[in-house]
């Protein structure tokens, strides 16, 4: 399905690529319409109208923008932007490019779809407008409402009467009776009255239905001849009222069982529902609101090519008796109706046709005779001679199971949609048909075989060959299309080898037959000059429709398409077998063979079974006539079975005349329009001339007028110069006395500026005065809080230096207890060496005492062995006890200072405090020292150079104590 987007475009094509219903549900478009903003929004469609033509449709949205689509030309153009929503459209006014739209503000306008300028604005209503309806003849508009109806004329916009109502009552519908200048009116209590339009006369009421079947009518419908009105509402009846009576004059009750009913073609779908929907007036197109907003065009024809498909075959089986099969009079028949499902062929499949000869065998013959849909043409032969004609209601299945019709929808479809051909333009000039709609059906058959055959658009005769089938088959063209064509391929042999002339083979083989049968008329039509152009001719190019019946006509064709393609040859010869002896003169015969006569056909075809059989082979059609050529399946077979050069140059012929006709139309054309230039020039130098000499005397009159009035401009220039002069000496007396008012302004300004001076110049010294006075307190404050500041600064420096002498005395005390700490420390290293050397010694004894029991008690060395690796690991234990002890001793007398803290806490913490506090005290001491330097600055340089002399000797003393201190003897380990 094809989705078009206006978007923002205001003009384009609605589709991009030839649209495909049949593919789509019937869809030719769906048409929808976004905004391109940033967060895009669905405008919504809300009302659609076709013009007079059905091929261009109007459309508006809530927006009010109004779009014309032109469904011929494939274009969309926007029109008009009302800028709000419209609640009906009308688009078939009597003048074409003129539309009306009632808007949400209760008006209706009429817009130009060509200018797309504003025509006329009408107002009355004061609701919304739901319904327009307009004349046949565009010149008058009926717009309805929920409590009003106006009647407008279209052609000065003015309102010509208003219906008002009750607002109990409400209207229902107001709308123009076809053909007719009647306007009816439908209220909601289902009375119903008609107008006349003109005079706006009640014309009648019609009567109120009978109680047994009163409904509240809400829907209402009116045949195309106005005659007739339907009314029904929420019931199983229908009321029918003839308007020319006036009285309801049938009812008609749907059964209380249907429930269902045949479902002709369905648009749109649950989640796609229809909101409303409009038809074009040739009932090509629907156009349909969809629920979210769209609008969708819907091709009729394909919603309804399911009906308008032939309906399935009807089988007809047909049971003899297997006794006395040759008596046509025991013969009985059965006849069973039903649907046959056609079998699908192959793809692969291809069908072969063959020209049978007259030696075929039997197999072949009954291979023929069977098809695949189970009739039989022998016994359709058979039923055929007993009863002499097929049943009227299965006729039309059996030819077309005789004919073998394909049924190539598709291959027609294309033949169709090249549309009407050039030679068939102008049919109805040449064979006025009364009905449209036969006379439409007639052209679309013949401009499908034209483009089919390039030789069927030269074939003059062809209009009266395909005439009885086309008014036979009038309903279905596809059928008729395929009869034509069949009957062209298989009974219309050899016609056209002589193309333009009639088919003289095929004259000469019907003259041959009837010389043999009967000499004598042939002998009588040489007599009178009756050829066979004038006895035979006619009715093979008319088909025998001028001369029969439609009864006859039938018969006689279930004969034909029952037989071989010579049963029509032999026909013309045995309808010649009549008692023409007696006509003489050329115009009877002419008469004879182009009107209906008083023949009985039966006859006649007995008479052609007589002639099949008893006519010899060297003279018999079926000779030189091929058997029976199906239509092949899918496409439609070739025909150039005529002589090429002679259409081709016809048609070069045909195709330069034509253009030469079109250059003598534009020359004629040019001629007219020069020719009509000529007189408007004329018209046109006249009138000038007459506007000359009107503007002549005009100019003499106004330069009698121009001077009357120059006199009184002088008049009037003399009276305005005195009062000018007085005017001028009162402006000079107001002059000076605004200028000795503004002098005097002028001096009492200068007075007060000087006196605005004078008070300010002394503020000004009062405000100084008062500034120097607090400069001054300023002053002293600061000159005080400087003396205080100085004081607080001394105090602090004598409580630092306190601070700094209480520091170095306790230094000293710290000094002197650890001092005394490394002496008893020295002491203990020395008593702890001498105990190593003792420990030496006693090693050395007791290495000797082991020697000496090693020698002297060798044999008892194994038993005590376990007890001497005992002792052994008793003194590897206290050997490294004691190593351990010793090294620790070392390692302490080495690094007196560094390892105090980290000797046992017992003994070595009442060393560590003092050197901890005497270190803090000294870093406390730094820091208030420094804190006091930073806060002297620039008052007191010399006592600050002083007290950084004593604190940088005090610290080289200290640090002087602190290294001959920590200096000790180092131990020798061994």
């Amino acid at each position: 399905m094809q989705s078009t987007d206006l978007g923002s475009k205001e003009s384009g094509k609605i589709w991009h690529r030839k649209p495909s219903p049949a593919t789509r549900d019937g869809i030719i478009v769906n048409i929808i319409h976004n905004t391109s903003d940033y967060l895009p929004k669905v405008l919504r469609f809300l009302n659609a109208a076709f013009d007079s033509s059905g091929d261009c449709l109007i459309a508006g949205d809530h927006h009010g923008n109004i779009y014309v689509f032109d469904l011929c030309g494939n274009r969309f153009n926007l029109v008009q932007r009302t800028a709000q929503a419209c609640t009906a459209l009308a688009f078939n006014l009597h003048r074409k490019s003129e539309f009306l739209v009632a808007l949400a503000d209760y008006s209706i306008k009429c817009f130009d779809t060509v200018t797309k300028e504003l025509v006329s604005w009408m107002r009355g209503h004061e609701s919304s407008v739901f319904s327009i309806s307009v004349h046949g003849s565009g010149r008058y508009a009926i717009t309805t409402s929920s409590d009003t109806a106006q009647l407008w004329d279209l052609d000065t916009f003015q309102r010509k009467r208003k219906l008002n109502i009750l607002q109990s009552v409400g209207i229902q519908k107001v709308f123009f009776l076809p053909l007719s200048n009647t306007i009816l009116s439908c209220f909601k209590d289902n009375s119903i009255f008609a107008w006349e339009c003109d005079t706006l006369v009640c014309k009648y009421q019609l009567p109120a239905p009978p109680e047994s079947s009163n409904i509240l009518y809400k829907v209402f419908a009116v045949t195309r001849d106005g005659r007739i009105l339907a009314a029904g509402g929420k019931s199983n009846h229908i009321h029918l009222w003839c308007l020319e009576a006036k009285q309801l004059f049938r009812i008609i009750q749907m059964p209380t069982k249907v429930r269902t009913c045949k479902l002709l073609f369905e648009i749109g779908s649950l989640d796609d529902g229809i909101s409303s929907s409009v038809i074009s007036p040739h009932g090509r197109y629907i156009a349909s609101i969809m629920e979210n907003g769209s609008l969708n065009i819907y091709s009729v024809q394909t919603l309804t090519k399911e009906i308008n498909k032939p309906p399935p075959p009807l089988v007809k089986v047909i049971e003899d008796l297997p006794k006395k099969k040759g008596n046509s009079g025991d013969l009985k028949v059965k006849v069973t109706s039903g649907r046959v499902q056609r079998p699908a062929k192959s793809r692969e499949s291809k069908i072969q046709t063959r020209i049978l000869k007259q030696d075929l065998s039997g197999s072949l013959e009954k291979k023929e005779n069977e098809w695949s849909d189970g009739l039989n043409k022998k016994r359709l032969q058979i039923l055929l001679k007993g009863y002499g004609e097929f049943p009227t209601k299965y006729r039309m299945f059996i030819w077309r199971s005789l004919l073998q019709l394909p049924e190539n929808h598709t291959a027609f479809s294309n033949l169709i949609d090249k549309g009407i051909h050039v030679a068939f333009l102008n049919l109805q000039k040449k064979y006025p048909v009364k009905s449209r709609k036969l006379l439409r059906v007639l052209q679309r058959t013949l401009s499908a075989l034209a483009h089919w055959s390039t030789i069927f658009s030269d074939t003059p005769y062809l209009p009266l060959l395909a005439f009885p089938f086309v008014k036979l088959f009038q309903n279905n063209q596809l059928i008729c299309f395929e009869v034509v064509a069949t009957l062209i391929i298989n009974w219309c042999q050899h016609w056209f080898e002589y193309f333009p002339n009639p088919p003289i083979n095929i004259l000469s083989m019907i003259e041959n037959v009837l010389a043999f049968h009967d000499k004598e008329l042939l002998q009588h039509f040489i007599n009178h000059d009756v050829t066979s152009q004038l006895y035979a001719w006619p009715l093979l190019e008319t088909m025998f429709s001028e001369v029969l019946t439609r009864e006859e006509w039938l018969k006689l064709f279930d004969n034909v398409f029952s037989n071989r393609p010579s049963f029509l040859l032999m026909t013309v010869v045995a309808y010649n077998i009549s008692p023409l002896l007696s006509c003489k003169r050329k115009d009877d015969f002419e008469y004879f063979f182009h009107h209906r006569n008083n023949l009985d056909i039966s006859a006649v075809i007995r008479e052609v079974y007589r002639l099949l059989d008893t006519t010899p082979t060297d003279i018999h059609p079926d000779s030189m006539l091929d058997a029976f050529v199906a239509l092949t399946k899918g496409q439609y077979p070739v025909f150039n079975q005529y002589p090429k050069f002679i259409v081709d140059y016809q048609t070069q012929e045909r195709e330069r005349i034509r253009n030469d006709e079109l250059d003598y139309l534009r020359e004629r054309q040019a001629v007219e329009d020069m020719q009509a230039e000529v007189d408007q020039q004329r018209a046109e130098d006249e009138a000038w001339c007459q506007k000359q000499e009107l503007l002549r005397r005009a100019e003499e009159a106004r330069r009698e007028i121009l001077l009357q009035e120059e006199e009184k401009m002088i008049q009037q220039r003399q009276r305005l110069a005195a009062v000018r002069r007085e005017l001028k000496v009162k402006e000079m007396h107001l002059q000076d006395a605004a200028r000795r008012r503004l002098l005097q302004l002028q001096q009492d300004q200068r007075e007060m500026e000087l006196r605005r001076l004078d008070d300010e110049i002394e503020r000004k010294v009062h405000m100084r005065d008062r500034e120097i006075a607090a400069t001054a307190k300023d002053l002293e404050m600061r000159h005080l809080e400087l003396e205080s500041q100085k004081r607080l600064y001394e105090k602090l420096i004598e409580e630092n230096l306190a601070k700094a002498e209480q520091a170095c005395l306790n230094t000293d005390w710290r000094i002197q207890a650890l001092h005394k700490q490394r002496c008893s420390d020295v002491h203990r290293n020395e008593c702890y060496q001498e105990i190593a050397k003792l420990l030496r010694k006693n090693r050395k004894k007791e290495i000797e005492i082991l020697n000496a029991m090693m020698d002297g008690e060798w044999e008892e060395a194994e038993e005590k062995d376990f007890h001497l690796k005992s002792e052994k690991k008793t003194a590897a234990l206290s050997d490294a006890s004691r190593r351990w002890f010793l090294e620790k001793e070392i390692h302490d007398a080495q690094h007196p200072c560094d390892k105090v803290p980290k000797c046992r806490d017992e003994q070595v913490a009442s060393g560590c405090l003092p050197r901890t506090s005497q270190l803090n005290d000294i870093s406390e001491m730094e820091s208030l020292t420094q804190i006091s330097l930073n806060q002297r600055k620039m008052h007191w340089d010399a006592m600050e150079q002083d007290l950084m002399e004593r604190v940088r000797n005090l610290r080289q003393r200290l640090a002087t104590q602190a290294q001959n201190r920590c200096q000790t003897p180092h131990l020798l380990a061994t």
